[in-house]
């Protein structure tokens, strides 16, 4: 009996001293620099968000949040999966940004040790990042404010404390999405914005970057030693840009209009001249038919009017002859041998002398 305690009391030694071993060496591994696995201080009963990258092949993959004491991954315990909230654990995913973030509240000191970013890979391995987290009273590394909103063109200043273990660390600021560092005591430019470094010896790191653009939005981090504080910047469009983007948009698509409108008006004035060549020649030639046809009428009644005229005549000049030729009876007869006869008197032939010459005469 006693031998079997003992027996259990070495193999219960001998599984922590391989426990204790296995940390070590995973402690040692995530303060290589280079290496995937991450340390993050958090102060007792604060908040901590963690930005978890994955490659945009990935978007459609389930993400999760899995923690384990004792940087065992395959016996992690999943505390939230992508967009659900468990306890004091969220964690939304950023198809748009390629990203995941986890937010933990109320840390205690219980909270600490291994955690991992992972996507599930279906008959795979899954894709993880480490990182190591350590709840503390005064943390070694922090920030003032982990969350910092500018307007495009505008400055910020973000200032990381470290205790006095940190003094004499490598002290950078690095951008999460391309892992581009800045150094202390050197001034750089990023693709946007120009970023300086200050260290004043005292535990208080200082960072600016002047000239935001949007594009330069995303996640950094302060890093000093083996530590890293996250911090998320937010570049907003700012107001005037906007107002000039607007006006910049209707003046081009007022400019659209415009020129729209004068090349309707252009073609119409095509299509007017263009009518206007072939209209002339067709009033012109109606001109020209009108006044034929008002020539040739006129010509005709003037033609009408001569017949009329010429005919009237005719017929005068046959009534003159008529007369002419007839005895008018209102007329007496005056003879040339001087006697008056009436017209109501009767000759006989015996009274009328053969060489008399006599003319009708109109009294």
């Amino acid at each position: 009996m006693n031998m079997m305690k003992i027996w259990r009391n070495e193999t219960s030694q001998l599984f922590d001293m391989q426990t204790f071993r296995l940390k070590f060496i995973l402690v040692i591994l995530c303060l290589i620099p280079g290496d995937e696995c991450r340390t993050v201080t958090v102060q007792t009963g604060g908040s901590v968000i963690i930005p978890c990258h994955y490659e945009s092949k990935y978007t459609q993959h389930k993400k999760y949040w899995c923690y384990d004491a004792r940087a065992a991954y395959n016996y992690c315990s999943i505390l939230a999966y992508a967009n659900e909230t468990n306890g004091d654990v969220s964690v939304i995913d950023h198809p748009d940004q390629s990203l995941f973030t986890v937010t933990m509240r109320d840390l205690q000191h219980q909270n600490t040790g291994y955690y991992w970013c992972a996507v599930e890979i279906k008959g795979g391995l899954d894709e993880t990042e480490q990182l190591y987290i350590t709840i503390q009273s005064a943390p070694d590394l922090s920030v003032m404010s982990s969350s910092v909103t500018v307007d495009e063109g505008g400055n910020i200043s973000v200032q990381c404390l470290y205790t006095s273990t940190y003094k004499n660390k490598h002290k950078q600021w690095c951008r999460y999405k391309d892992k581009r560092c800045y150094t202390v005591g050197r001034s750089d430019t990023s693709q946007n914005a120009s970023v300086g470094m200050s260290d004043d010896g005292r535990g208080s790191l200082t960072v600016v970057m002047s000239g935001l653009m949007k594009s330069d939005s995303g996640w950094y981090y302060c890093s000093v030693g083996d530590l890293q504080a996250p911090v998320h910047l937010t570049v907003n469009v700012a107001v005037r840009d906007l107002q000039t983007s607007v006006k910049f948009a209707v003046s081009k698509a007022t400019s659209a209009v415009t020129s729209d409108n004068s090349s309707t008006r252009d073609m119409r004035d095509i299509q007017y001249d263009d009518l206007k060549i072939w209209l002339l020649p067709i009033v012109l030639l109606l001109l020209l038919i009108l006044v034929t046809v008002t020539s040739v009428i006129l010509r005709n009644k003037h033609k009408r009017k001569n017949n009329h005229i010429t005919h009237e005549k005719k017929v005068s000049d046959e009534d003159d002859s008529v007369n002419s030729s007839s005895v008018n009876p209102e007329c007496d007869v005056m003879y040339s041998s001087g006697i008056k006869l009436a017209k109501t008197e009767a000759l006989s032939p015996a009274d009328v002398e053969e060489n008399v010459i006599y003319s009708p005469t109109c009294v």
